[in-house]
């Protein structure tokens, strides 16, 4: 899983992806809502984790435009306002959680863990298709698919981006540690696999391909 750190005050940016990144998590880091916004644009994301209070703008304000794009990544505000009405404010403006600075790191993973779970991140199902990302499993109608590595990943991911066109770059940024050492070609043998696996024995068709964009998750859609 991917996520964007936002977060100006440099110590605490690398405490926070430093930390992240031992937990498995991928994580891009920004210290200005400027650098945070292009991020958004470019890349999909399972959680952006921000501080209330930019150098060049209002964190709570970057809530509209990770939902404008992908309306289920949730948004996490950090922030050193600890009375009622500015979590309420930030709640209300969209926020998924509120975290109080200082905060305890332990504390914090398990929130952001317990977000995503909400979010929907964790078991996809859309009608008799189940994609379970923490078990790595497949099943459709009860029966399970072998697909497992990249391919799965790919899958996973374009699944819980249905409602967007998903470039290659997008895909290599979200998936490979270091997308730049890959080819793009390392897409085109994942979706193949994908096809030859799980869609010609099944009958269905899960991901089209929209010429010079990327791809989009198209499932249900029969052969």
């Amino acid at each position: 899983m991917r996520i964007l750190v936002v977060e100006d005050e440099s110590t605490l940016n690398k405490t926070l992806l430093d930390g992240l990144s031992e937990c498995g998590f991928q994580t891009d880091t920004s210290e200005s809502y400027k650098d945070a916004e292009y991020y958004i644009g470019i890349r999909n994301y399972d959680l952006v984790l921000c501080d209330w209070m930019l150098e060049d703008g209002d964190g709570t304000d970057l809530i509209e435009v990770v939902k404008r794009k992908s309306p289920r990544t949730p948004v996490v505000i950090l922030s050193a306002k600890d009375d009622k009405q500015s979590e309420i404010a930030a709640l209300k403006a969209g926020a998924d959680d509120y975290i109080k600075k200082p905060f305890d790191f332990d504390i914090l993973v398990a929130r952001l863990e317990a977000r995503l779970r909400f979010g929907g991140t964790s078991v996809i199902r859309i009608d008799e298709l189940i994609i379970d990302p923490d078990e790595e499993k497949i099943i459709y109608k009860e029966k399970e698919i072998e697909l497992k590595g990249k391919p799965f990943e790919v899958l996973t991911h374009l699944a819980r981006h249905s409602d967007q066109i998903v470039s290659k770059e997008q895909l290599l940024d979200a998936i490979w540690e270091e997308p730049e050492l890959v080819t793009p070609n390392v897409i085109e043998v994942a979706i193949n696999q994908i096809r030859q696996k799980m869609d010609k024995p099944l009958g269905i068709s899960t991901i089209e391909t929209v010429r010079r964009r990327g791809y989009r998750f198209c499932f249900p859609k029969k052969v």
